[in-house]
């Protein structure tokens, strides 16, 4: 089966809208992760003053210490907030790729099975068992693709997972050191 004039630029039109709204995605998560920076440049501005002015008021060598130690702990829930919230965007925006990707792949799907379809019906007599291996083959392929895309989820949800657990620990540890000081 052909494809009419029409339908190639039908589908040219959706591929350069899809194009399109995917380099805005990507536009808005630069624009998200340079908001960001920005919010924690002054954040860390800020509490640089702050710790200079507290470190020049230090009379002896036990209250720097116990300023010190206290500069550990938000140090390090900032620096966990800052990689979660990084992540986070970075994650919105692949999945909004991920979305478009599969709708394209889902789409094309469609159109080649339609393709084959209207091919078996249009098939000479006597083809029947090679119109059957070729709808086996799509199917396999579909069923491929399925159990890839389940697979890709999977693993993302377990480094998801392994990141949360990663950035808790990591603040836990922190704290239970400055406790100890």
């Amino acid at each position: 089966m052909m494809m009419t004039v029409e339908q190639v630029l039908a589908s040219q039109k959706a591929n350069v809208e899809t194009l399109l709204s995917l380099t805005a995605k990507a536009f808005e998560g630069v624009e998200k992760i340079v908001e960001l920076n920005m919010a924690a440049s002054k954040a860390a501005l800020a509490e640089s003053s702050d710790n200079a002015k507290a470190m020049l008021s230090v009379k002896d060598a036990q209250e720097l210490m116990a300023l010190q130690s206290g500069l550990m702990q938000p140090l390090a829930e900032k620096t966990a907030a800052y990689s979660r919230h990084l992540y986070e965007i970075a994650t919105g925006t692949t999945s909004e790729f991920t979305k478009a990707m599969e709708g394209q792949a889902a789409q094309a799907q469609q159109q080649f099975t339609g393709m084959v379809d209207a091919a078996a019906k249009n098939a000479p007599a006597g083809s029947e068992a090679a119109v059957a291996v070729m709808k086996s083959a799509v199917a396999a392929a579909n069923n491929a693709l399925e159990s890839v895309q389940k697979a890709v989820k999977q693993a993302t949800d377990v480094a998801e997972s392994n990141f949360t657990a990663m950035t808790n620990t990591a603040a836990n540890v922190t704290k239970s050191a400055t406790k100890k000081r």
